[in-house]
């Protein structure tokens, strides 16, 4: 009977953080997994995958233990990406959902920075063999979001609306992406888009024309990452997520009409996603962000969730 879960950010293909992380959560090496302490479940937040150096022993440890119901794993923004890159788009002939074959067309800088961003999971995988449409397939039976009643887990942004949207139509725990959910969300002019972008990729305000949010690898975002979940906040600065260095593209900007924001109630939620850096420690006693940069040399942290209603710092565990 599990009585307690120990969620963990994003891993971003660092096993040797994650190894180091279980070892120190009292988990003991099991087959190519890690057996958990009796009563405990390991919970992924998703991105496994891209940017790190040991990307397929991260997910020989995530698959393994999924298997034997030592774990369970959201779907990060990265696996679901994945799965885009390789699978031909019904609109475009010759063209995969996730643009990537047409350096020189009318997509080539989009195109460009899908490449780069999946490039060394590509290397690592093999481009095209068995093991990487294998994987491709298994991201396709991780589920969007978990209810699991007393806490919710989602990669990027937990919204009621988007994860009963994505239920109803029949992704959930358990059941696998098909290729009609699959088309759909990529479709701009479906919910179900609107709903999987949401939760795997968070709320996304645009920026005035001209203004860009540029990424590590140089490659430019027009719109900035919302903190969806601070209620206390009164000005835009306080919720928008621009990486260090890059706050006066924020300049002159107003808090949006149309954005409310309201108090978590009801259980805990944990999600990913949004690169914090510093020392760990949870946003309030009904959210944590778990992501704290080890694909940039940060750490990599886990919640020891026993429970409790409300979170607390003296849960975070981290290396």
């Amino acid at each position: 009977m599990t009585n307690g879960y120990d969620v963990v950010g994003d891993v971003h293909g660092h096993a040797r953080p994650l190894e180091a992380l279980l070892h120190k959560l009292g988990y003991s090496p099991h087959g190519q997994g890690y057996r958990p302490p009796e009563g405990r479940q390991l919970i992924l937040l998703g991105d496994l995958i891209d940017r790190g150096p040991e990307q397929l022993r991260v997910l020989e440890i995530a698959r393994a233990m999924v298997d034997n119901g030592h774990a369970r794993c959201v779907m990060g923004n990265h696996e679901f990406n994945a799965i885009g890159y390789i699978t031909p788009s019904p609109w475009e002939p010759g063209e995969s959902l996730r643009v990537n074959r047409n350096p020189s067309g009318t997509n080539a800088e989009e195109c460009a920075k899908n490449k780069d961003q999946h490039a060394e999971f590509l290397k690592q995988v093999g481009e095209g063999s068995t093991a990487h449409l294998a994987w491709v397939k298994w991201f396709r039976s991780l589920p969007p979001a978990l209810d699991l009643g007393a806490l919710r887990v989602v990669h990027a942004c937990w919204d009621q609306e988007a994860v009963d949207t994505l239920a109803a139509a029949g992704w959930t725990e358990g059941a696998w992406l098909s290729d009609e959910l699959l088309n759909k969300a990529y479709d701009r002019n479906s919910r179900i888009q609107w709903a999987r972008e949401l939760l795997t990729c968070g709320l996304e305000i645009a920026l005035p024309a001209g203004r860009f949010i540029v990424d590590k690898a140089g490659h430019r975002h027009p719109d900035v990452r919302v903190a969806s979940w601070r209620h206390w906040a009164t000005e835009f600065h306080q919720i928008a997520l621009v990486p260090r260095g890059q706050e006066e593209t924020l300049k002159g900007m107003a808090w949006p009409t149309e954005l409310v924001i309201d108090e978590i109630r009801g259980s805990p939620i944990f999600v990913g996603h949004h690169w914090f850096s510093g020392h760990p420690a949870i946003e309030s006693p009904k959210l944590a962000c778990l992501d704290w940069s080890v694909a940039k040399g940060g750490k990599l942290v886990a919640y020891r969730w026993s429970g409790e209603a409300e979170l607390s710092n003296e849960r975070l565990v981290w290396v």
